[in-house]
């Protein structure tokens, strides 16, 4: 094992196992929750709204891996140099790709990056981007997903180099209450709590847990309305959700884009438009309406849900490249 797996303790360093890097892990997920609470056993991260990147380097080559198994370098040329320069020289790592708008991470400002074609065109967009690193899988040979949390973070802070745009997610200890309060203060997403003493599980997991400030979450685009008066593209989109195999429709979404938004999607959309509805419950309208076939994913941001299960006020804030259709359902649902 490597002289960097000496700082674990004999018990955590037991856990590492030395195996070839594997082409792929699986995320970790957390699961959303209202119960929220402080507790010496668990951390408390700054939840950020951006886009999930699993970051592997063997070596001269690096790769930046959707939570879908895209390669997305050509969104984050920077960030790929970062990493080529910093990073241990065999190492998978896990975290979240954001931009800012003034001291809050924008999703909607990420979306300039997340649709590039090339290196050049990213670094063309004026778009600066950071990649919050928050856990470490493998490192130096070694598979430390069942090293607990506190172990594999501590591996994380001292094996690169912490340069910008690389960047360390800080978290802090016990209080989660009063760190949410400030966080919500602060117009942050909310919270991500991490029981300390975790493996790093490669599925959704009750010990990491959403605490949110706002309700936002992805849904799956299942067509458009007709625009009206001097409106371009479309008027709304028809959003819904997967519950048990079924499509569900979620209500419309007619606020949150600006022309060429409107422009690109309708393109999008008209590429896949379908004679009948996709949507299996619901009641969606049918009358100046377009449905397409369910493969793009948006997320939107809302007050609340209704007891017809339709959104209140709903805002869209862009696409995700990172979900598959068929993996988005109702969070407070626990999937």
């Amino acid at each position: 094992m490597s002289d960097l797996l000496d700082r674990l303790s004999d018990d955590d360093r037991a856990q590492a196992r030395a195996t070839a890097m594997p082409e792929w892990m699986d995320p970790m997920l957390a699961t959303l929750t209202h119960d929220y609470f402080s507790d010496p056993d668990w951390i408390f991260e700054r939840k950020l709204d951006g886009e999930r990147v699993i970051a592997y380097r063997d070596g001269d080559e690096i790769r930046l891996m959707s939570r879908n198994r895209k390669v997305i370098n050509a969104s984050y040329p920077e960030i790929e140099q970062a990493l080529a320069d910093q990073a241990p020289r065999r190492c998978i790592a896990d975290g979240e790709m954001v931009a800012f708008s003034g001291n809050v991470t924008s999703f909607q400002r990420l979306q300039d990056r997340m649709h590039v074609k090339s290196r050049d065109e990213a670094r063309g967009t004026g778009v600066a981007v950071y990649y919050y690193v928050f856990d470490l899988m493998y490192v130096d040979g070694c598979d430390i997903t069942r090293v607990p949390l506190r172990g594999r973070k501590r591996l994380l802070r001292a094996g690169f180099d912490w340069n910008d745009p690389l960047r360390f997610t800080p978290h802090r200890n016990e209080d989660g209450e009063a760190y949410l309060d400030e966080a919500c203060d602060k117009g942050w997403e909310g919270l991500i709590a991490k029981h300390a003493g975790s493996a790093y599980e490669h599925a959704r997991s009750r010990q990491w847990l959403k605490f949110k400030c706002v309700h936002e979450q992805e849904f799956v685009i299942g067509g458009w309305s007709e625009p009206h008066g001097e409106r371009i593209g479309f008027g709304a989109l028809l959003i819904g959700f997967y519950r048990d195999g079924e499509f569900i429709y979620a209500g419309k979404v007619g606020t949150g884009y600006d022309d060429d938004t409107l422009r690109d999607l309708h393109e999008r959309m008209a590429g896949i438009e379908r004679e009948t509805p996709a949507f299996d419950a619901g009641d969606p309208p049918t009358r100046e309406v377009h449905f397409v076939t369910p493969k793009l994913v948006c997320e939107v941001g809302f007050t609340e849900w209704t007891s017809g299960e339709k959104l209140r006020h709903p805002r869209y804030l862009g696409l995700r490249r990172d979900r598959n259709p068929g993996d988005v359902h109702r969070e407070d649902e626990g999937a």
